[in-house]
């Protein structure tokens, strides 16, 4: 029985209860919830549905406890009911409805944890949006990993999402980096506010080979041919790297293509017709003031060029304008002031700021090595970056220590911890039990050991302290996913496969044996453990793939 099937049967005794006593049924909730008691003693699961319903219907919460304990206590599969402080029901299973949670998962497999808990939600999401002028560095990293798991979590709950990576390929750091580019090709050192490290210098040799006739153009028509064969080939690298650390985009947005199509006009003119533009000395601004912000934005300067917050008015509209309900964008550690602007912007189209856009903000992140941070790039001259993380730990363990953590919080990943194939590297704990669960199974059937077909199954045979604390743990599952995407927090996976289900796992390992001692002759118990081990390797493998983790089969 899931924790689901569990409160369904809690609140179907609530319908009967409410029935014999002649109670409103209309005071009853859709839909309840049942949790795991801190104190495991307190019995498998609680409720607070009579607390919730007593003050509705004028009943004492204890009596109404009894009445729904009298009538759980006759459910399928409930052991006992017991009723504690000012009401709670703590909740015992009997072992076979307890256990027939590892058939439901086995046979899940893959869809075990997923839900429609938000169906008919239409997601954008964007995330890392590096600028096309250098390699993606180790901030942005954070944002891939953890936006890459947002999005397998948001779609596992039931949203249709669409990945976005945009590209600021219009502005004055575009010409400063094809500066950069020309004097590197030139041999020059790069301009005061140009862009350095190694990687210029492989962009422009590059340019070079493609183009040979670029030095002997003059300097404006040079610049224009470096902007425009750099700018590619940096996408091409930017796209190349994430597609190593195993992400992909839905769509990749160019910033140009707003200039090119006239969508800064179209979204001048909508917020005009929304009434919060006004002309000031020249300029034109929005009068995001109304909304909350610090001061009004320009969007037009008084020489005619577009400020940076007009393409991001006109994005943010093209978003909108496409079907997305909700935006989410994900920003680095310095875009706090942001925050402000974009909301009071989002009102300004007249959509609710916090229905319709979300901003999450990214804390630093430390790469450590022999205790002390990195701070220069081998490639990049001046940060950390992307393939500089994956070259020290791996790609699974840079995607879980990404993760693991709250983005609100800043990181240090230690290189020697994450290295480390022990226990106390996080990735390596979670990736042995996958391993072990492979392993099991496989000499399991080298030994003539199979789970057998389900209707063989006997689920009331683990009835083990530690074969009862590990299904509870598999149970939460599909609630950890549901909460980690409403929250849009991928870290509670993560420390819900170490701390709940593997150290769940290990102590089964280490208490209930799975295969065969010897010559001793297979039985039930055997292989209804199996069915136990198989099932939590669909967890890990589930949780995992969550985080764009493998669950490697042999470690």
């Amino acid at each position: 029985m899931t924790p689901a099937e569990l409160a369904s049967v809690v609140l179907a005794a609530a319908h009967a209860v409410f029935e014999q006593r002649g109670l409103d049924r209309a005071a009853l909730p859709a839909s309840t919830v049942v949790e795991r008691p801190r104190n495991p003693e307190h019995g498998d699961y609680a409720s607070t549905l009579a607390l919730q319903l007593s003050k509705k219907v004028g009943v004492p919460p204890r009596e109404l406890a009894a009445a729904l304990s009298e009538e759980l206590g006759r459910a399928s599969g409930v052991k006992s009911v017991e009723i504690a402080g000012p009401g709670f029901l703590n909740i015992r299973l009997d072992a076979a409805a307890a256990g027939q949670l590892a058939r439901v998962i086995v046979e899940a497999g893959a869809e075990y944890g997923r839900s429609e808990r938000l169906a008919g939600e239409k997601i954008n999401l964007e995330f890392v949006s590096a600028n096309p002028t250098g390699p993606v560095h180790i901030g942005g990293v954070r944002w891939a990993a953890v936006g890459d798991a947002l999005s397998r979590l948001l779609r596992a709950t039931g949203a249709e999402v669409g990945t976005e990576y945009y590209f600021n390929d219009a502005g004055s750091q575009i010409d400063r980096f094809a500066r950069s580019l020309l004097a590197a090709a030139k041999g020059e050192p790069a301009p005061q506010d140009g862009y350095g490290g190694a990687y210029i210098a492989e962009i422009a040799a590059e340019v070079r080979a493609r183009r040979p006739e670029v030095l002997t153009l003059d300097d404006a028509a040079a610049q224009e041919v470096f902007r425009v064969e750099g700018v590619a080939l940096m996408f091409d690298e930017i796209r190349s790297s994430l597609r190593d650390f195993g992400v992909e985009f839905d769509t990749y947005f160019n910033e140009k293509d707003l200039h090119d199509r006239g969508e800064l006009d179209l979204a001048l003119n909508r917020l005009r017709q929304q009434g919060h533009l006004y002309e000031s000395e020249g300029a034109t601004w929005l009068r995001t003031t109304d909304f909350g912000d610090d001061k009004d934005r320009v969007l037009r300067k008084s020489n005619g060029e577009w400020t940076y917050f007009a393409a991001d008015c006109a994005y943010y509209l093209d978003k909108r304008e496409r079907g997305f309900e909700r935006v989410v964008i994900m920003l680095g550690a310095d875009h706090h002031g942001y925050i402000g602007r974009m909301k009071a912007m989002a009102a300004c189209f007249g959509d609710d700021p916090e229905r319709n856009l979300e901003i999450l903000i990214g804390q630093l992140v430390n790469l450590l090595r022999d205790g002390a941070p990195m701070r220069m790039s081998k490639r990049a001259g001046t940060v950390i970056t992307l393939e500089d993380l994956v070259e020290a730990i791996g790609v699974d363990a840079s995607r879980y220590a990404l993760a693991r953590y709250s983005s609100d919080s800043p990181i240090d990943i230690d290189i020697e911890l994450w290295t480390r194939a022990t226990r106390d590297n996080p990735v390596y704990y979670v990736q042995y039990v996958a391993a072990r669960t492979a392993g099991v199974a496989r000499n399991a059937a080298e030994v003539g050991l199979l789970p057998g077909d389900a209707d063989a199954f006997r689920p009331e045979l683990l009835d083990h302290e530690k074969e009862n604390e590990l299904l509870k743990a598999l149970a939460e599952f599909p609630a950890v996913v549901a909460t980690a995407a409403e929250l849009r927090e991928p870290h509670r996976v993560a420390r819900y496969l170490e701390e709940s289900v593997a150290a769940s796992y290990h102590r089964f390992y280490d208490n209930c044996r799975v295969l065969p001692l010897g010559d001793e002759e297979v039985t039930d118990l055997h292989r209804a453990r199996l069915w136990l081990n198989n099932a939590t390797r669909t967890v890990i493998a589930n949780g995992l793939h969550l985080l764009g983790v493998s669950a490697p089969e042999r470690m």
